[in-house]
């Protein structure tokens, strides 16, 4: 197993020197089993079902598998990709989980080496950001497996899986169901940067989705004006963007950008049905109760089961590095669907398997 695979990478440590890894001194949050919850609701869901338990025991052994999170700075109870990753490692076979909530950028490297110096056998890192130290980390221990969430790997490392997502076709439905939905022609985006590609992929196929099916929208989408630390954690900037945007004569708004986004999603729910709202990431239903006066949908990538397939390759053996690509899909409509016309229900369906097989392209031509 895993194990087997270190002292041979050992046995090449002597012949060859990888890259190291680095980063600067850190003050981080830890934490195994279950994550922090806002609401009440989802407080009282946690008393009915107990949260998964992470054993403890030899990260050294053969037959112990452990597994270690490092979030992007978005935190780990963000409501969208950090939590939907640590919920795939608390879903998956590990035998002992544990995650380090990231406080700042710099410390990417620093907190990547803190499980690796604890023998775990898979590390997951989460967020384009963090890609540049998990690709090194990679590099320096080849003995240990990396799963990187939106993070593209432009050349293949054995050692490293970068699960990626096709955005700008979740966005295009998203976008497709805004156009029909929409009765001032008028849409709005409030997005994360637009430093990060996944945020705008989901931009321009919302965009195009609208188009597509609504050739008189128009469409306005702003991107938060910070950098990577502070895009994705500014819900009163999201907020105040939904309510420009509202202002302006939106009447659906798509919220994607982490916290930043669902600041945008609980202001739009401030409206008694003047707006509606679509989600991002995870089914936002679920995750954000606060939006489910406006919310009509999310556009989702489906980190949670990506992450535990590979997860579970690591412990088979059958762990490949490169490029593994997740679905993608629109949430249920839940309360909505009596309120969506079913003839809007219909062309989303039909339309939905086009865009996913790529005979609908999402760029607008």
């Amino acid at each position: 197993m895993l194990k087997n695979r270190r002292l041979l990478a050992l046995l090449g440590a002597l012949m060859l020197f990888a890259a190291a890894c680095g980063g600067s001194d850190t003050t981080t949050e830890t934490g195994s089993g279950d994550t922090e919850e806002t609401s009440e609701e989802t407080a009282e869901a946690e008393t009915e079902e107990e949260a998964p338990v992470s054993a403890e025991g030899d990260c050294s052994a053969d037959d112990f598998l452990c597994v270690g999170l490092v979030s992007d700075v978005g935190k780990i109870d963000d409501k969208s990709f950090n939590q939907s990753a640590w919920e795939g490692v608390q879903g998956s076979v590990a035998d002992q989980f544990d995650f380090i909530e990231t406080q700042d950028s710099n410390d990417y490297g620093t907190n990547i080496q803190t499980f690796i110096d604890q023998d775990y056998d898979v590390i997951v890192t989460v967020g384009f950001a963090i890609g540049e130290a998990t690709v090194e980390a990679a590099n320096a221990n080849p003995d240990v497996l990396f799963i990187g969430v939106d993070q593209f790997q432009g050349a293949e490392i054995a050692n490293l899986a970068g699960l990626i997502f096709p955005e700008d076709q979740a966005g295009f439905l998203a976008g497709a169901l805004a156009g029909l939905m929409t009765e001032s022609n008028t849409i709005a985006a409030v997005l994360g940067t637009d430093l990060v590609p996944p945020v705008v992929a989901f931009q321009q196929g919302y965009e195009n989705g609208a188009r597509y099916t609504n050739p008189d929208v128009d469409v306005i989408s702003t991107f938060h004006p910070g950098g990577l630390d502070v895009a994705f954690t500014d819900p009163a900037w999201g907020a105040d963007t939904a309510r420009q945007a509202i202002d302006s004569g939106a009447d659906v708004i798509f919220g994607a950008g982490g916290l930043t986004g669902n600041g945008a999603l609980g202001e739009i729910a401030k409206e008694d049905g003047a707006a509606f709202c679509i989600g991002v990431d995870s089914d936002q239903w679920e995750t954000v109760p606060e939006a489910r006066p406006c919310l009509i949908t999310s556009a989702m990538k489906l980190i949670t089961p990506g992450v535990q397939d590979l997860i579970a390759g690591a412990q088979s053996g059958d762990f490949t590095g490169g490029n593994v690509v997740g679905a993608v899909g629109l949430a249920d409509y839940h309360d909505f669907s009596s309120v969506i016309p079913q003839e809007v229900q219909d062309e989303i369906a039909a339309l939905t398997p086009l865009v996913l097989s790529g005979e609908v392209a999402t760029d607008g031509s």
